[in-house]
């Protein structure tokens, strides 16, 4: 059967260094933290990981047949245990049943997950995971779980969750790898869970970075041909120095130009164009507020161009580790000018009050939340009015918290009378002011 992921169609050498680096350890059987900044193309990198035909037996290549076990906790639309656990066995009830294994194996583990979901019990879905592993270890494979944004779990993270996956692989006599996708490691996002000496020995940390200029041109060359789009050689170099090897730029920069009465000639300046657009300002927005505030301050004085010390950047060496900072003719520099754009602009705006028009976003998210005075508007139904044309990328949690909390703030000088209101786990609705607290 045909992967329809585009991913799976990438060169083998896209990411070269990453999947060697991947490979290796999970050749060994370790498991990993993928920890880069966010929306970098960490899940861009596995898609391609774990879709292309030769990915194992040339970057794993250690004669054993490997099952990889995807699980995009996006997915997971209540962030509790037994959704947790129970996405989880589904992902690799899914995985078994594509796979070559004995169509015994396949009704054993579909019993399994059935029985869980009628079940609806905790203890029961993990048993069933831990019974589905060992019989998939006992015939030989190797599997390999890949939780996908891990560390959208951080609030509901506790030991027992973590005693679990240690149990598991236990139980799997340490054949079974995981794979974590995060913008930090698991001991800053949940660091009384995940203690540094127990986590050494659970999980390494790798760092994965902007994309170098040829792995960026893969992603560019794929989408242009999903959009149609005509881009001469001289454009789609100045597209891909403006992005700078970050792919959610690129992906924003691509429908960007999509859109109906868009015309950008040869002759205009597509940094300035990309630098006024909502998305990818809201978008360096993620990256600047995902920082604490000595990566800000370093971040600062390295975009004014001043000297940073030794404990500096010691203090701050995530920016180094994944990217942020890079180095320019001997000296650090921000890795993309877009956001470098963004900080200087920032600078700029301090303290000049905010504006209280709407932009287009929180124009959308207005007229849709109005429209539905007093009803609940779930997330999904969010994303869908205000961000239609980049759904199928994804929108994180905090560009619609971010947005909704910027909207807020303007309704109390437009709309006094309106405010919205928070649905814990589930999304938002616009009522009538009544002076509750938000």
């Amino acid at each position: 059967m045909e992967n329809s992921v585009i991913e799976a169609s990438y060169p083998l050498t896209f990411r070269e260094n990453d999947a060697k680096a991947l490979g290796a350890l999970l050749k060994n059987r370790h498991s990993v933290v993928l920890i880069g900044m966010k929306r970098v193309g960490i899940s861009n990198f596995l898609r391609f990981f774990l879709n292309h035909n030769e990915v194992i037996p040339t970057y794993i290549s250690d004669g054993n047949s490997h099952l990889l076990v995807s699980v995009d906790l996006n997915d997971l639309v209540e962030r509790e245990f037994f959704p947790f656990w129970i996405l989880t066995l589904k992902r690799i009830y899914d995985s078994v049943e594509k796979s070559s294994m004995a169509a015994a194996t396949k009704k054993y583990v579909e019993g399994l997950f059935l029985d869980s979901m009628q079940s609806k019990d905790t203890f029961l879905t993990i048993e069933s995971i831990r019974k589905s592993l060992v019989k998939i270890t006992k015939e030989g494979i190797m599997p390999t779980i890949f939780f996908i944004r891990f560390d959208r779990l951080k609030d509901i993270v506790t030991p027992e969750l973590f005693g679990n996956l240690q149990g598991l692989r236990d139980a799997a006599n340490q054949k079974l790898s995981y794979v974590f996708t995060s913008f930090r490691g698991l001991d800053v996002i949940s660091p009384n869970v995940f203690r540094k000496p127990s986590l050494s020995v659970f999980a390494q940390n790798m760092f994965i970075k902007p994309a170098n200029k040829e792995d960026i041109k893969v992603i560019l060359g794929i989408y242009k041909d999903r959009y149609k789009l005509t881009l001469s050689p001289a454009f789609i170099d100045s597209v891909l120095e403006a992005v700078d090897g970050y792919v959610q730029y690129l992906q924003l920069s691509l429908i960007s130009f999509h859109e109906p009465g868009v015309k950008i000639g040869e002759e205009e300046n597509i940094f300035a164009f990309l630098s006024k657009d909502e998305r990818i300002m809201l978008q360096s927005e993620e990256l600047w507020e995902s920082l604490n505030s000595v990566e800000q301050n370093v971040l600062l004085k390295i975009g004014g161009t001043q000297q940073i010390t030794e404990k500096e950047k010691k203090e701050a060496s995530y920016l180094w580790d994944t990217g942020f900072v890079v180095g320019k003719n001997g000296k650090n520099a921000i890795f993309s000018s877009l956001f470098n754009y963004y900080l200087k602009q920032r600078q700029m705006n301090k303290g000049n009050g905010s504006n209280v028009d709407l932009s287009k976003k929180e124009y959308l998210l207005f007229n849709f939340l109005k429209s539905k005075m007093g009803e609940i508007c779930e997330r999904e139904e969010i994303i869908q009015a205000v961000w239609s044309e980049v759904e199928e990328l994804g929108v994180s949690d905090w560009a619609i918290d971010r947005l909704v909390a910027r909207l807020r703030t303007k309704l109390r000088s437009k709309e006094p009378n309106l405010e919205i209101q928070t649905v814990k786990t589930r999304g938002y609705k616009m009522v009538e002011a009544s002076g509750i607290s938000r």
